[in-house]
């Protein structure tokens, strides 16, 4: 009887033996040895390099035989200072300064407490609320909860939710998007309600708008139509309201670019990473900030006045750098464009006609399929019927792992997965991954 307090505390979890490539090895509690199974969606779009890099694991080893530990009230460490480096060091979309932690909700609490600092450092005391997006994840700690719109995640905890956030509509064209709507109207009408929202709290007392460039496992890599984040960047501004983007999930090159941003057209103030970075080798996830918000702590405080044990942890920050050079080294950016143009092809000729895909959306190596009951009028499954798990659980018997997640429209209603193999995948693998997707979604679904 395995002590650990798991996720289902119905269903006994398998036990993980090894991982190489993109190959998962497990067996079952009881020590029945299961066939290996392609890891298609690096866990939680986490293992982008997949398993067993031994670059990766000499950087871990020769990092922890040199000095495992080191509180930043004493020390910093080389491994965080080379990959703060290389993350930032040429200051991309003015981006200078970096800020390691554990994990990516660690990242948002911090990004918060960055955002309300900086406004006190300046003199706007009154700036206290965020605003985010219905259907969108910031993490599960209870600041980042209260901040995301993931309202079934939300809703045990509500009683003990800050009251300083609040959520509009996201850019999720395939459900929300009215018919007969142009792109160009969708996004005025989203900016619009972003500039009533400001209205209605007061432009004085926002501190920033929060938004994932692509939304991850809430909603489904869903992707804003263009000109939507240049038009909520210019609500920002009008208001003196920082920008923070949430690139967890869709980051560190998950998305094509090393930044998710980068394809759309702005710039965050405060952007918050995590999977991608330490590809799952290390807990590790950041803040990356502009300087002028650097510069202002500076001028003021001195200090920020935020910590947590295990920042910049010297093994986490080694894993990560290493990740990130072989990343860089390999040109594995052009490989996730290549095989995502691949990925994409495939999905949408195996279920481009598929009596109950209503949509498949994403960017890179990063895509979802949503399920439909019926493709004309969209509408979903009954959410008891639980159909992204029972699709996933398919997809494990056939030999690929897949992301589920349910509740896709409003928390309760309708349900995806999310494919998202490692950036080191080749043409073989990704057709063997659609090929067992396929069989897998057509004995759940017909």
């Amino acid at each position: 009887m395995s002590r650990i307090l798991h996720r289902s505390l119905r269903n006994e979890p398998l036990l993980a033996v090894s991982g190489r490539g993109l190959m998962v090895h497990g067996r079952t509690m009881g020590g029945a040895t299961g066939e290996p199974v392609i890891d298609a969606s690096g866990g939680a779009a986490v293992a982008c390099l997949g398993h067993g890099d031994e670059r990766v694991v000499e950087a871990i080893t020769a990092q922890a035989r040199q000095i495992a530990y080191a509180h930043t009230v004493f020390f910093t460490c080389q491994a965080a200072e080379d990959l703060a480096e290389l993350l930032v060091g040429h200051a991309p979309g003015g981006l200078t300064h970096a800020y390691f932690v554990s994990s990516g909700s660690e990242a948002m609490e911090a990004a918060l407490k960055l955002a309300r600092q900086y406004f006190l450092e300046v003199g706007q005391p009154s700036r206290h609320r965020f605003i985010a997006r219905r259907q969108s994840y910031h993490g599960n700690t209870l600041g980042a909860l209260g901040l995301g719109g993931n309202f079934a995640r939300r809703e045990p905890y509500a009683p003990i939710l800050a009251d300083c956030f609040s959520h509009v509509s996201p850019c999720f064209a395939y459900r929300f998007q009215d018919e007969g709507e142009s792109d160009a109207d969708y996004v005025a009408r989203l900016a619009a309600e972003l500039e009533a929202e400001f209205q209605r709290l007061g432009p004085q007392n926002v501190a920033a708008f929060v938004a994932e460039p692509i939304v991850g496992a809430t909603a489904g890599c869903v992707t804003a139509l263009p000109g939507y984040f240049p038009a909520m960047r210019a609500v920002c501004d009008r208001h003196g309201a920082l920008l923070i983007l949430d690139e967890v999930m869709c980051g560190m090159g998950r998305s094509g670019t090393l930044h998710a941003w980068e394809q759309e057209g702005v710039s965050p103030d405060i952007q918050t990473i995590a999977k991608g970075l330490g590809g799952g080798y290390q807990p590790i996830g950041a803040i990356l900030a502009q300087g002028r918000i650097v510069e202002a702590l500076a001028a003021g405080s001195g200090a920020f006045k935020h910590g947590h044990t295990y920042q910049a942890h010297p093994v986490a920050c080694a894993a990560a750098l290493a990740v990130q050079r072989i990343i860089r080294d390999d040109n594995l950016l052009a490989n996730v464009q290549a095989m995502g143009a691949r990925l994409e092809a495939a999905l949408q000729d195996r279920f481009g006609n598929h009596a109950h895909v209503g949509d498949i959306r994403g960017r890179g190596l990063f895509w979802a399929l949503e399920f439909v009951e019926d493709r004309g009028s969209r509408k979903t499954f009954a959410p008891e019927r639980k159909v992204n798990e029972a699709v996933k659980d398919a997809a494990m018997a056939a030999g690929v792992m897949i992301y589920p997640m349910g509740g896709t429209i409003d928390g309760r209603q309708g349900d995806h997965v999310i494919v998202a193999p490692p950036y080191i995948a080749r043409p073989d693998d990704i057709d063997a991954i659609v090929e067992r997707l396929g069989r897998a979604v057509d004995s759940v679904l017909g």
